[in-house]
């Protein structure tokens, strides 16, 4: 077994060598995400702009002994106008990256997907935990199990590309995609493994770029090479995957917290087809989660820089 946190650690090594991302927060109005916010400025992986209640901040910060000197504090009247003008500070150019403090996820996504003033792409909007699971070998990215609900085929292609751009911004020496069902052969009664099917279709013919991709794939034969073995499985990526991609949400979230709660493991939370990675905690999430989250994002934050001076050259 791993030590717990293992995988994140080696995460927060890549970021020493890269700058602080300049982020802006939203919100970070109690304790464990104001705590976030400044110890991710701390350890130099973002350079953060706090929005929000100013007088309620720097209660929080002076009753949690939290220091907030050198910081940049943004005020705003409440939790609403905070999600406006961060995603503002964004499409202003002043942030590479989004951050939820405690608003609620859909406050924030709602201004984040908004048409003309939102940061939407031509990409689909998806979300990836990155699982340190202290039982298992490799990270495991997990898509998507917090925005889509039910998505259609047109719009797994998005999800599934989304997270292997993620995979190859964490700097996976490959990625290896499961897309799962309950079963690991094509069943026309169960349309995700149609969807399963088609999908890798789709990579064979280059619709989706840079992973090796298998599926329908249950979860047993996904990761565990003894379950492959035993059911005769000829595949790159069964038993190996590190990429894991639910048929729906219901589906992605009870496997995430089945893994947080039953095999020790924490979640590094992440929205993707943004014009910038936008970083989401949950209260329940462990000071070294939220830090992997920012970890995340400044990985992604520097692959989209560098992909856009290779677009330049």
């Amino acid at each position: 077994m791993a030590a717990k946190h293992e995988k994140y650690k080696q995460l927060l090594e890549l970021c020493k060598t890269l700058p602080a991302t300049p982020t802006a927060v939203a919100y970070p109005c109690d304790d464990s995400s104001l705590e976030a916010a400044v110890g991710s400025a701390k350890m130099e992986l973002i350079k953060p702009t706090l929005i929000g209640p100013r007088t309620r901040i720097e209660a929080v910060a002076k009753e949690h002994g939290i220091d907030l000197s050198g910081l940049a504090i943004e005020d705003a009247v409440d939790s609403r106008e905070s999600a406006r003008r961060a995603v503002a500070l964004v499409r202003e150019g002043k942030a590479e990256a989004l951050m939820k403090g405690s608003l609620h996820t859909d406050e924030l996504m709602h201004e984040v997907v908004k048409h003309d003033t939102g940061l939407t792409t031509a990409r689909r909007v998806s979300h990836c935990f990155l699982m340190d699971v202290p039982s298992h070998a490799e990270a495991l990215i997990i898509t998507d199990a917090a925005v889509n609900i039910a998505p259609k085929l047109e719009e797994k292609v998005d999800i599934v590309q989304n997270a292997i751009d993620l995979a190859h911004a964490l700097r996976f020496p490959e990625v290896r995609v499961a897309i799962l069902s309950a079963v690991e052969t094509v069943n026309p009664k169960i349309p995700s493994t149609v969807e399963a099917g088609a999908l890798c279709k789709m990579a064979d013919r280059r619709q989706i770029t840079g992973a090796i991709l298998d599926g329908p794939l249950a979860l047993d034969n996904a990761i565990s090479l003894e379950s492959v073995a035993i059911k005769k499985i000829d595949s790159p990526v069964a038993g190996r995957a590190n990429v894991l991609v639910v048929p729906d949400l219901e589906a992605g979230n009870m496997l995430a917290k089945s893994l947080s709660f039953l095999a020790d493991a924490d979640a590094a939370g992440i929205v993707l087809g943004t014009r910038v990675p936008v970083i989401l905690t949950s209260r329940a999430d462990s000071i070294m989660a939220r830090y992997a989250s920012c970890a995340v994002a400044v990985l992604v934050a520097a692959a989209r820089r560098a992909d856009s001076r290779k677009a330049v050259i």
